[in-house]
């Protein structure tokens, strides 16, 4: 049975589309065939991050204007087996139609074991998509602003009955203990309200290999982080250890 998962933000900067990138890398590393859809329209950038910008000639605009099917749309990412991307398109004006992202939905469970889903800035469109989901990953980072906005976000989302909701703390650094950052990661998820399925240090090796769209070193921190998420994913049960060294 495939299962879509949501990626979102309460606010930009946090590392939504690097965390979609990297969550979606890590699944298709452990054998399932996963597909990343961009939905950020005018924001394209994980055809950067995945190595491919190069490859690409399709995106999610033309299938959404009636040009080609979805399938052609989708491009295989060289870098890892069992990884496949839907490029956002480049014209911002676009409408995210969600009857539409609902076809893909459905027609995509027949070919992949997992889409992520990387949503774009709030709107009703994206609370749609949302709701198709079966988990949804909440990314913030452990500064006040990030965290009061995923709040603000998940308490919306649970409304809209999407529960099935989990936290990814991002970029936390061994000096996040600032005065305008929270203190503590426990604060962190008892601010937020739903529970932890993954911290991911402040990695340089991220910010690089995403430029350059190359895969992450296996044994840097990030990458560690992201293989630990995927696998809490699958439902093992891997121990919520953090380093941030």
């Amino acid at each position: 049975m495939s299962q879509i998962i949501a990626v979102t933000a309460g606010k930009g900067g946090t590392g939504k589309s690097t965390t979609s990138a990297n969550v979606a890398t890590a699944l298709a590393a452990l054998g399932k065939k996963t597909l990343v859809v961009e939905l950020d329209f005018g924001l394209r950038c994980l055809d950067i991050m995945l190595g491919i910008k190069d490859k690409v000639k399709h995106d999610i605009g033309e299938y959404l204007e009636g040009k080609i099917d979805i399938l052609t749309a989708t491009t295989k990412v060289d870098r890892v087996d069992n990884l496949y991307l839907v490029c956002a398109t480049r014209n911002p004006f676009i409408d995210i139609n969600p009857e539409k992202i609902m076809e893909v939905c459905q027609e995509m469970r027949k070919h992949f074991d997992y889409i992520i889903m990387d949503t774009a800035g709030i709107g009703s469109s994206v609370f749609s998509v949302i709701k198709a989901a079966e988990l949804i990953l909440m990314v913030t980072t452990p500064d006040t602003v990030c965290v009061r906005d995923g709040a603000i976000l998940s308490d919306f989302l649970y409304v809209k009955n999407c529960t099935n909701q989990r936290l990814v703390i991002n970029k936390v650094s061994p000096n996040f203990k600032d005065e305008d950052i929270l203190y503590d990661l426990d604060e962190v998820m008892d601010s937020v309200g739903i529970p932890l399925i993954g911290v991911v240090p402040e990695d340089m090796n991220i910010k690089i290999c995403g430029a350059k769209g190359q895969p992450l070193p296996q044994n840097c921190g990030g990458a560690k982080a992201y293989a630990a998420i995927a696998r809490r994913i699958l439902g093992e049960e891997v121990p919520l250890t953090i380093n941030i060294n």
